[in-house]
């Protein structure tokens, strides 16, 4: 059972927040990134999340018509054959979606999901993510809703982001500034909103100084100790228990993280953090190798014929498949993943 089934993800996030560990959940844009987190996980014996943003579906939708849909149903479809041969389970998840791409995107792959389960099915993707971060959060709240409801019936777990994440990604931009911060009363609003799973389960991606990208030390603030006050402050009006963590975190901008920052984050109820920058760069940086040092076979230099071994791609593919999962596999250890897989 490589690709989740609904019942399998909602164990597997369970085990994460009992366990006070997270899932890395890896962007992909391609079959050769997607095998490169697949393989990061099994050498890690840890399950994990591979996610697909709109701008990843419109490159894997191809360049003459960049068809977002069309990418993420064929990766996804692609993963559910291939992941079969890694001893692992993983979610298929799809990452920010604004506003403005929902009727492109979310929409229309929830529509393909509900036919697979009106079948007898489980969905295609196991979670997706609808980012009105951008919208005020009464916008934000009643977008979420319906989506909520939409995903439930098709048997999918939502993921909302409540209050924006500083940096860029996929064409959405937010400054770094004070508003990074999510507050208890945003999350007492999500709670009466959008409940606290009987209206179906989401995750909840909170702003605590959060940063897409990277960054030099010292240009971002990160309080994940923030996350406490947020459980505790809805757990208090919602009668939970003390200690109790209503919410299930997601860690956005988590590249170049300390240890400490990650441990705080885990103990307060995060069980999911995106990876993309380090990956690409971890994806791209053999292949830049392999170039510098094989100058004069990939290019065909002063009408020389270059060398067929070195310009194929898969000679510099299986190198950047290796360094991405190299990556992931020293996620898996930040985030106590590694050696948790189900049995």
């Amino acid at each position: 059972m490589p690709i989740a089934t609904p019942e399998v993800y909602a164990e597997m996030l369970d085990r994460a927040k009992a366990g006070k560990f997270a899932y890395p959940a890896i962007n992909v844009t391609s079959t050769q990134t997607l095998h490169a987190a697949l393989r990061g996980f099994a050498e890690a014996e840890s399950d994990g999340i591979v996610q697909i943003s709109t701008g990843g579906a419109e490159f894997l939708g191809g360049q003459y018509n960049k068809d977002m849909v069309t990418g993420a149903v064929a990766l996804a479809e692609f993963a559910h054959i291939v992941a079969a041969k890694y001893d692992i389970t993983v979610a298929l998840h799809t990452d920010h979606c604004p506003k403005d791409k929902l009727d492109g995107y979310v929409r229309p792959l929830l529509d393909v999901s509900a036919e697979r389960v009106a079948k007898g099915l489980n969905p295609l993707f196991q979670s997706h993510m609808w980012d009105g971060s951008a919208e005020t959060l009464a916008d934000n709240l009643a977008i979420g809703q319906e989506l909520l409801a939409k995903a439930a019936a098709a048997k999918i777990i939502l993921e909302v982001e409540i209050t924006p994440t500083g940096g860029e990604e996929d064409g959405v931009t937010h400054e770094i500034n004070d508003e990074l911060y999510t507050t208890v009363d945003d999350a007492l609003r999500t709670a009466e909103a959008l409940g606290l799973g009987e209206k179906g389960r989401y995750l909840l991606a909170a702003s605590f100084g959060n940063v897409h990208g990277v960054y030099k030390p010292g240009n971002v603030v990160l309080r994940p100790e923030l996350l406490k006050d947020l459980q505790e402050g809805v757990g208090a009006k919602y009668g939970k228990a003390a200690g109790s963590q209503p919410f299930d975190f997601v860690f956005h901008g988590g590249s170049g993280s300390t240890a400490e920052e990650i441990a705080t984050a885990l103990e307060n109820g995060v069980v999911k953090m995106n990876l993309d920058t380090d990956t690409q760069y971890a994806f791209t940086r053999p292949i830049v190798d392999h170039v510098f040092r094989n100058y004069d076979g990939v290019l065909k230099v002063d009408g020389e014929v270059g060398n067929k071994k070195v310009y194929d791609p898969r000679s510099w593919g299986k190198s950047a498949e290796g360094g991405m999962a190299k990556r992931v596999t020293e996620a898996c250890a930040n985030l106590r993943s590694s050696g948790t897989k189900l049995k």
